[in-house]
């Protein structure tokens, strides 16, 4: 494994000590009220379009299974199940926490039958070998306590041809547009969020682990090591989300 994957595995939300699974799972509980308002204001709402970008993406395999691994409020559950109408749709978090807020979601649009959701660790899911045609994780591998595990888990409970695709937060490569980036994700996001949510250790996690990330060539490259083919990179927005797509 590369050793930027060792860096963004040692970020965590509260301390150095203990694992970063269950840090995040305490994390995202603390925050779940708040996440959807802070998502789509720290984005300035672009966060629904890179979406869906990546839903067309999704929608070109045709599947007929979906897992969205690291759902959280589910969001991108219900955006890929309107664009794609599969047959079923499963979310999967560690958080409690925002899992209830999904499930309220896909409640009060009538949804529950299309879209099912559950607590668990995506380094252990307990599907079988190829139960998906496809995978689906928005801004959630940064949060992986092990990346090269999740995504050999990944690639496990894929169908042969099936697809990944995956929307990380990322880094702009331009000089200018990366110190008013770092400005607002280093110093006004974490005020922001801690505001919002009361949680001020969370919104600082947030730019340390996307700055931490493996991103580009670096993040194909993991998605190779798993055994996945056909691995892209597309760049949004100045650079500052990139969505990975890959076959099994």
């Amino acid at each position: 494994m590369s050793e930027k994957a060792n860096r963004v595995e040692e970020i965590k939300p509260y301390s150095e000590q203990g694992g970063k699974t269950e840090q995040v799972k305490e994390m995202f509980d603390s925050i779940a009220p708040a996440y959807d308002f802070m998502n789509h204001a720290m984005t300035l709402g672009i966060d629904k379009w890179w979406r869906r970008v990546a839903c067309r993406k999704v929608a070109k395999h045709q599947p007929h299974t979906l897992l969205d691994v690291a759902t959280g409020t589910g969001d991108f559950a219900i955006q890929l199940y309107k664009k794609l109408k599969p047959l079923k749709i499963v979310g999967l978090d560690l958080s409690e926490g925002m899992l209830e807020v999904a499930r309220k979601k896909v409640a009060q649009k009538h949804l529950e039958e299309q879209i099912s959701f559950e607590q668990g660790d995506c380094l252990d899911m307990r599907f079988g070998d190829a139960a998906f045609d496809a995978v689906t994780v928005a801004f959630g591998v940064r949060n992986f306590e092990h990346l090269d595990v999740g995504y050999r888990e990944m690639h496990r409970v894929l169908n042969t041809d099936g697809v990944l695709c995956v929307i990380e937060l990322s880094t702009p490569r331009n000089k200018i547009i990366r110190w008013f980036y770092d400005l607002y994700t280093l110093h006004i996001i974490p005020f922001i969020g801690s505001l919002k949510s009361g949680d001020k250790s969370a919104y600082r996690y947030l730019p340390q682990s996307i700055a931490a990330v493996p991103q580009g060539d670096d993040m194909l490259a993991l998605m190779r090591e798993a055994g996945f083919s056909q691995c892209q990179c597309r760049r949004l927005t100045m650079g500052t989300c990139s969505i990975y797509t890959a076959v099994k």
